[in-house]
């Protein structure tokens, strides 16, 4: 179901308890008529994992296997003066150890980021699968490798140790799986790949670890028809042991993305700055240039604490869901930069959660007067609070807003800190709140401050 506008935004998340009982039919028609479960926009922050055997070269990205297929001079030069010659790809899975994987403290490190969502790749490209799949012999995690359940142990903790939670990633093809080679010499009119390798994949991991998100990708090269998509949502949505929780996404096919499917991605890194119809999710990394644990990294690769909470709030004002990507190394750490950033994100949303969790969209996305202020609503049993949120600290002890209309009952107060703030109603519109000194030992935060604004004269979404 596709909503317009920000107040009908809420129209496919208000009315899930109204589909309660509804079959879907395996077309795009019928299947685009499910509603979106309220959890997944109320979250808002979600934690995305690439992990795979890619994390033992750890060079190049999650690509790496297409990358030295396609001959790529850096990835051909990395192989010819690190590793003895007739090294295969396949090589790389025993040394994927994951010894120091403790998904008790992975689970404690997501839920001190204020992620209310998790999704872990379950199988990425190179088709190697991080559970122990009747589907792929000695190409998973159990049979070669960690020799234990990747997928299904995180599952466990996320569960017991986490209010988070838990999805996976999947991608629909494989780089070099013959299967899939010949339907694509087949201009995919036969369809032995999806038939007996990757919906047999899905199906056995919604029944086996009950995920609340299923991510798809890989999709590009063949229409949703070919794949069967609609048949496998249709189980999902219908029969599936998640029926009522889980959410999609739209990468089912070539005809699919930002067009079918519960939530668009439309593309990697979507951050469109402006208000959409339907729900969308931006999935993006805090490694600038890459997706898996890079051991060749600088620090000028990763974004700021800052940068990260601006993308947040841009995207949760016009919207959208973040999905914040991190890269566990092959021997199942989470680095200590990607926990730092986690965590940080934790001690802000601590503060600042109100303006994010289960807010709608305002409005107004973004204000005119002063650059860098972003809006969000949240509507209580008597009236609605807007929120705006400064990406910069106000110069000059004052906030000049255009998009608010003060009242004779409006109030502003900063969140994480005491008290009421003056201001001063324009003439027609727009206020300007003043911003006295406050110490640093006093500072709520560090980064992006909230500023609420209730009984507005023009609250209303």
């Amino acid at each position: 179901m596709i909503c317009m506008g920000a107040k009908s935004l809420l129209c496919t998340l208000l009315t899930v308890t109204l589909a309660a009982g509804a079959r879907y039919d395996p077309t795009w028609e019928s299947l685009d008529q499910r509603p979106l479960p309220a959890w997944y926009d109320e979250a808002k922050f979600g934690i995305f994992l690439h992990w795979g055997v890619f994390s033992v070269p750890s060079f190049a990205g999650a690509w790496f296997q297409e990358f030295w297929l396609n001959k790529r001079a850096d990835v051909v030069d990395f192989m010819q003066n690190n590793y003895r010659p007739g090294f295969t790809y396949a090589d790389f899975a025993a040394h994927f150890t994951a010894e120091f994987y403790n998904p008790d403290q992975w689970a404690e490190i997501f839920n001190a980021s204020g992620a209310r969502y998790v999704v872990l790749t379950a199988k990425h490209h190179e088709g190697f699968c991080n559970w122990p799949t009747k589907h792929s012999f000695n190409w998973n995690a159990m049979d070669v490798g960690p020799h234990r359940d990747l997928v299904g142990d995180l599952a466990k903790s996320i569960r017991k140790k986490s209010i988070l939670r838990f999805g996976i990633y999947h991608s629909l093809f494989e780089f070099v799986n013959p299967y899939f080679k010949e339907d694509q010499r087949n201009k995919f009119k036969t369809k032995d790949f999806v038939q007996f390798k990757t919906m047999p994949e899905l199906y056995e991991l919604v029944n086996l670890y009950h995920p609340e998100v299923v991510w798809s990708d890989g999709q590009w090269m063949a229409p949703s028809a070919y794949w069967n998509s609609t048949h496998f949502l249709a189980w999902l949505y219908n029969d599936s042991p998640v029926k009522n929780t889980v959410v999609t996404n739209d990468r089912w096919g070539s005809d699919t993305l930002c067009k079918h499917g519960g939530y668009f991605t439309c593309r990697d890194k979507f951050n469109p700055g402006v208000l959409l119809d339907h729900k969308f999710e931006d999935a993006t990394t805090i490694d600038k240039r890459g997706w898996c644990y890079r051991r060749n990294a600088q620090l000028k690769d990763f974004h700021t604490i800052k940068q990260l909470i601006d993308q947040l709030v841009t995207v949760v004002s016009c919207g959208g869901n973040f999905l914040l990507n991190a890269g566990p190394t092959a021997d199942g750490m989470i680095s200590p930069i990607f926990e730092e950033r986690l965590r940080q994100m934790g001690q802000w949303l601590k503060v600042n959660g109100d303006a994010i969790y289960k807010t709608q969209p305002w409005t107004t996305q973004n204000d005119t007067a002063t650059p860098g202020v972003w809006y969000t609503s949240k509507k209580s049993v008597t009236s609605i609070s807007v929120y705006a949120i400064a990406l910069n600290w106000p110069r000059g002890g004052k906030l000049e807003l255009a998009a608010p209309q003060a009242g004779p009952a409006t109030t502003v107060t900063l969140l994480g800190y005491p008290g009421y703030f003056d201001f001063q109603a324009g003439t027609t519109s727009g206020m300007t709140i003043t911003v006295s000194a406050i110490s640093a030992d006093q500072m709520p935060c560090q980064w992006a401050w909230v500023f609420r604004l209730d009984n507005l004269q023009n609250q209303y979404i």
